[in-house]
This record gives C-alpha cells, structure tokens and sequence, in this order.
C-alpha cells in the first residue's frame, strides 16, 4: 500500500526557516513579577504553596512578584516550570525579566526539523486507513493523511483557505458540523477541552477562538457519566461512522513548533466503521 501525506499550504506571511529567538515572543512591558503573579493566580496557587514547590522562600518569591527582587534565569525557569507554564509563555517570562528565550521555533519545513516531520509523517501513514492529523497549539491544521480527505468532502471552500482550523472546520454549519449525528455532545466535549487549554495556556488566540466557536449554533451537551470516551458519530450514505479520538504530543521537545504540535487520530469505534474505512481505502488504491 502507498500512501501520501497532505501537506497544507502555508498562511501568508509564515516563512520555512528557523524563527530568531527573539521572534517567538511576543514584546511585552508587563514586569515579570506580576507576570508570575498571574500565573500564579491562574494556578490558584498560593504564594506560600508555591515556594514549598520551587524551593524558594516566600519572601523572596513576594519581593519577585512586586518588583523588589530581580529573579535569575534559573529562578524565573523554577517558578514556571512550577506554574506549569506552556513553553512560549516561559519565553515571554524569560525576555520579561531581561533574560534571552529557552525555545527557538522552526517551520516544520526546516532541515533541522527533518527527523521530526519523518517521524510525524510515518505516524500519519501508520493510522492510514483511519483519518489522522496534525494540528499546532491553536488547532491549525498542518498536515494529514489521506485518510482525511474523505472528512473534507462537501465542506464550503472558505473553511478549507488556510490556516485550515479544525475545530472551526467540524463545528461551523458550512463545515462538518450537519453530518455529526451527535453534534451537542460533540460540541460539549470539544468546547469543554477548549476551555481547559484557554484556562491553562492564557492564550488569547485560544480565548479568541472558544468565543468564536461558543457563538456557533448546535446545542451544548453534557457528556454523561458512564461514558467512557466521547465519540464522533457521522452521517454516511452507507450508515453512520463512529470514531474515538487520540491525541498524541511531544513532552520533551526544545522547539516551540514541536512542543505545540498534536497528533490527532481517529479511531473506528465498532467494526462496521472499521470495515467501512477500509473497504472505502481498496477502492481508492484500485481505482
């Protein structure tokens, strides 16, 4: 069987080499006291619990948090790993507190990212016949496998312009959203997810697109409790589809482009949408 991976154009403006460290942050006049005294907040961690985690003192991490301390490089690196902040936002922290940034960032197309994107690609064939993608931080699709085309049929064509977003694509009622048999548990479940990545990165463009989304007709719907795993029903000619879904990340990655991107595989949930995928894949490949 061969296979070929989608690759999706890039948005205007977006170059293939490597980003300048400086680049990848955001300029900010914000001091980085009240910075960590956001995340902080956002964690709802007390001062006193999160010096016990960074091993510093108290004092100290309020004379941080007040401008009256200037942290190191490492202190500042400590609290955020502490906060669990997001490896962009460690950047904004560091150059905040006069430091240069931790992560670089590189297009996918990059030479130094060629083990990444084979890795990522073969990963993508591997779920061939079943749909599977690669999204970065703000659910923008970058690649696919074939096993996606099929989802893509029939969508409006402003939805397919890139940056292709997928939550957008599934939710929006010119994208897949009329074929989801379930679509207010489906919305739930996604809108739900959202709003943890919102809370959990302060990410504005995240922010930015569950106010979108939220405004999207089609209900909202608990998931109930003896279920076990959310699953997308579609509508198809032949019956519906069912799917699960698996998300993939990289939890060690040094490069922002890595440390945000997502694998996202959708799984049969019973044997007829099994054997639909498949048959549905020979007939492609003989014809």
């Amino acid at each position: 069987m061969t296979s070929e991976v989608m690759v999706l154009p890039r948005s205007e403006g977006q170059s293939g080499a490597m980003a300048t460290l400086s680049e990848t942050v955001a300029p900010s006049t914000t001091p980085v006291g009240t910075l960590l005294r956001e995340w902080r907040r956002r964690r709802r961690i007390s001062q006193l619990d999160l010096s016990i985690e960074a091993e510093v003192s108290s004092r100290h991490l309020s004379y941080v948090e007040t401008g009256r301390a200037r942290p190191s490089r490492s202190m500042v690196l400590r609290l955020a790993d502490a906060l669990e902040v997001p490896p962009r936002e460690q950047n904004q922290l560091l150059v905040a507190a006069g430091f240069a940034p931790a992560f670089g960032e590189r297009s996918l197309d990059d030479p130094d990212m060629a083990a990444v994107r084979g890795g990522i690609e073969r990963v993508l064939t591997a779920f061939e016949p079943y749909p599977a993608l690669v999204v970065d931080r703000g659910w923008n699709l970058l690649l696919a496998n074939s096993g996606v085309t099929a989802l893509m049929e029939g969508l409006a064509p402003h939805l397919l312009e890139p940056p292709v977003n997928v939550l957008r694509l599934s939710l929006h009622p010119d994208g897949l959203a009329p074929r989801i048999r379930n679509l207010a548990a489906w919305r739930g479940h996604v809108l739900a997810r959202l709003g943890r990545e919102a809370a959990v990165t302060g990410s504005p463009e995240i922010a930015a697109l569950l106010e979108e989304l939220l405004d999207l007709p089609g209900g909202l719907e608990a998931a109930h409790d003896d279920v076990v795993a959310m699953p997308l029903v579609l509508t198809a000619p032949g019956g519906d589809l069912r799917f699960v879904s698996t998300i993939t990340t990289f939890g060690t990655a040094l490069d922002l482009t890595a440390a945000e991107l997502s694998i996202e595989a959708f799984l049969p949930a019973d044997a007829e949408t099994a054997r639909f995928l498949n048959d549905t894949s020979l007939t492609t490949l003989s014809g």
